[in-house]
């Protein structure tokens, strides 16, 4: 039986991101814009993660999610799978501030945060999961993580879309931290994961201190 939370989530996201693809004020009142927030409009750091540019990127995230969500609550319960969605998706909003608070024309929509931060949750409580690409390319886990990732710094880098690449990071970071608290034992008992997935966070930090992003 799906989980009636993960449902919720879905639900919310496809109908607000519907409602975004037909209603362009309303896409434009809650989508994340830096100018606005810094003009008080924090709830546009949350209401942005449930707005999408298309419907292939929201069917994406949706189905990420779908994928992914059940190890996080069936490991570490509702709450902390709800603790982990909003916290990844508030985080991946603040880091974007932190990269892109000083340009007030920035924007961004997507839940993607918030699911990086479930996959990276998953992965460090199953580190032996093996995921079919929608049914296509079987691959481990934490490849898949990090992939996206890297994929992320790419899409942070070229800007060629509307996509919060930056919160990918933010929500990486809190699904990780979040995780890790919950269940310290995952330091000793999956090291190598535990350092394999701080990796492209260290990449992302190197490189926007070098100034490369």
């Amino acid at each position: 039986m799906v989980n009636i939370f993960l449902l919720a989530l879905i639900a919310a996201n496809v109908l607000i991101s519907m409602k975004g693809f037909s209603d362009e004020s309303f896409f434009r009142k809650y989508q994340f814009h830096v100018g606005s927030i810094r003009a008080g409009e924090q709830l546009r750091m949350i209401s942005s993660g449930f707005l999408h540019a298309d419907i292939i990127h929201l069917a994406f995230n949706m189905l990420t999610l779908y994928f992914f969500a059940p190890y996080v609550y069936g490991g570490l319960g509702n709450f902390s799978f709800l603790l982990i969605y909003f916290a990844s998706l508030t985080f991946g909003s603040l880091l974007t501030m932190v990269f892109h608070g000083n340009e007030y024309s920035y924007s961004a929509v997507g839940a993607s945060g918030a699911v990086m931060g479930i996959i990276y949750s998953a992965i460090l409580l199953y580190p032996d999961m093996t995921i079919g690409i929608y049914g296509i390319i079987p691959m481990p886990g934490y490849i898949f993580g990090i992939v996206y990732l890297l994929y992320s710094i790419y899409g942070m880098k070229s800007r060629r879309d509307n996509i919060g690449h930056t919160a990918h990071f933010g929500g990486a970071i809190g699904g990780y931290a979040i995780t890790l608290l919950k269940d310290p034992a995952l330091l000793h008992e999956n090291t190598f994961i535990v350092i394999l997935l701080a990796v492209p966070i260290i990449i992302l930090f190197v490189m926007a201190k070098m100034g490369k992003l």
